[in-house]
């Protein structure tokens, strides 16, 4: 987790739905014949899986762009409700997992990320799960009978993907979209929409000059934006991890976005 950028943690005991220790349920090791237990198929843990949906009182929820989890095979539990970044200890037991001392970051994203969001924490917070695993596909079940649907992540394209920007803070509908054939990325930066030259290579954006058009909006989205242009007009060093990418400038700007669906 980086924790620079997220400075504001709390265990999960002091904070209420997104914050509150969660047990999880998944299994590295096959069910022994006979014991009821469906065999898990793959091991669950070391891998990044994307939270697809999450059903609650049989109703489902598409969770949102960014969610995911991942069982280290060191005991610790990474992952992302979607807004929020959470960490934890995870001790497993054949198909069962339990994760406790729990921690998140605390920020606050729009209502519909946020209502999402807190599904997703909801579903994990429900007691022990049970993991079951079908090719890239595994379901996480609670004891009522509520359940977590998650994939494999994959690295999404650099090109051809609409990155919508999650951080710096107050981004709002920022985006960004490169386009291989073109050498260009297009998009928004929260209140104006822009487009320059992108050259990749390596691991290694160079962006052009920005041509912005010329709205005013309100002052937390041309701070956001202010912040964004700095990517430009030089150098930027980049990463995509899942559906998840990383832009860190020569001058020590770093914003951070996801893929969309």
């Amino acid at each position: 987790m980086d924790r620079q950028k997220h400075t504001s943690r709390r265990t999960l005991a002091a904070v209420a739905v997104l914050v509150v220790p969660f047990a999880a349920a998944c299994g590295s090791e096959k069910a022994g014949a006979g014991s009821g237990a469906a065999e898990a198929e793959r091991p669950v843990t070391g891998v990044r899986w994307t939270v697809d949906s999450v059903t609650l009182d049989g109703a489902t929820h598409r969770a949102p762009d960014g969610a995911h989890l991942t069982l280290g095979e060191d005991g610790r539990a990474t992952g992302s409700y979607g807004c929020n970044l959470f960490e934890a200890r995870v001790r497993t037991d054949g198909d069962r997992v339990r994760l406790t001392a729990a921690e998140t970051t605390l920020r606050a994203c729009d209502d519909r990320i946020m209502a999402g969001e807190s599904a997703v924490a909801r579903a994990l917070a429900a007691g022990e799960l049970k993991a079951d695993v079908e090719g890239d596909r595994l379901t996480l079940t609670t004891a009522s009978g509520d359940t977590v649907r998650l994939s494999e992540a994959q690295d999404s394209p650099l090109h051809g993907t609409r990155w919508n920007v999650t951080t710096p803070d107050g981004a709002g509908r920022a985006h960004l979209t490169f386009d291989r054939e073109r050498g260009a990325v297009s998009g928004n930066l929260g209140c104006n929409q822009v487009r320059a030259k992108a050259t990749v290579r390596d691991s290694h954006i160079t962006l052009g000059v920005p041509s912005l058009t010329r709205m005013m909006c309100e002052d937390s989205l041309m701070d956001a934006e202010k912040a964004l242009t700095k990517l430009f007009n030089g150098a930027a060093r980049y990463a995509v991890d899942g559906d998840t990418l990383t832009l860190t400038s020569e001058n020590g700007t770093e914003v951070r976005a996801v893929a969309a669906r």
